[in-house]
């Protein structure tokens, strides 16, 4: 990927790079077209095989996949990308089930559109907010946080300990995590987390926070069936459960 300038949450398009992926000539010229004339460089494959390609020679910053291609399609293109890449990636499809959405979020995607109709404001909306989460960074605490003897987490260097593994977490689990933990024994409600850690455009979109909830659980919990750090009120939101105190020093 090359390195993005971050200057007050804003990202510069010209510093990145977007791959488009799909097997429709008139499409991918609307999108390329709409991209480039924000800053972005845009670079494209008509398919599954091309993609995988692309993504080793060109490094993008963002891949914009479809859904229904030829030979290989776009949730086997995803598995494959997801296999060596934490890329972002926007999937466009021509069904608007949730069931396809889910899937898509499930393999890996971090982002669904609709091609029909097909909005190319919403893609850039949705591209800026993706690039924005992605790479510009949480404020970071300067204490490590040991939330019990399995569970700790350093903020200042992006690194989660869990049970004495360093757990990798992408982008967007990072700020979940973030926000959940600073906010650690109140209830933090559905909107509020989808506006703090996707943006205000995805207040709505609750499938998303409950699937990377679930992501979160499977890499922090002993038993993510039995959730002890970050707790469900139903209907309502999510908590972090209360931090313990830190210890003091007994000759202070």
């Amino acid at each position: 990927m090359t390195a993005p300038l971050v200057e007050h949450e804003r990202i510069d398009p010209r510093s990145m790079t977007v791959l488009v992926v799909d097997d429709e000539p008139r499409l991918v010229d609307v999108v390329r077209m709409n991209l480039e004339v924000e800053g972005y460089r845009v670079v494209e494959a008509a398919n599954g095989y091309e993609a995988l390609d692309r993504l080793k020679q060109d490094l993008p910053d963002l891949v914009i996949l479809d859904v229904m291609m030829p030979e290989l399609d776009g949730f086997e293109t995803l598995r494959r990308i997801r296999a060596v890449s934490n890329v972002p990636v926007i999937m466009l499809t021509v069904r608007n089930e949730e069931s396809d959405r889910i899937r898509g979020l499930e393999i890996g995607a971090d982002d669904y559109i609709s091609k029909s109709p097909f909005s190319p404001r919403e893609l850039l909306t949705r591209v800026k907010a993706l690039l924005r989460r992605t790479f510009t960074p949480s404020p970071a605490r300067k204490t490590t946080i040991v939330v019990d003897k399995d569970l700790t987490i350093d903020f200042s260097k992006r690194e989660v300990w869990v049970r004495g593994e360093k757990v990798t977490l992408r982008p967007t689990e990072y700020r979940l995590l973030y926000h959940l933990v600073n906010n650690a024994g109140r209830l933090m409600t559905h909107e509020t987390l989808l506006s703090r850690v996707w943006g205000h455009e995805y207040r709505d979109e609750s499938h998303y926070l409950r699937l990377y909830i679930t992501y979160l659980r499977q890499k922090l919990e002993r038993d993510p069936a039995h959730p002890k750090y970050i707790l469900t009120e139903r209907g309502v939101g999510y908590r972090f459960r209360e931090l313990e105190p830190p210890a003091t020093d007994a000759t202070e």
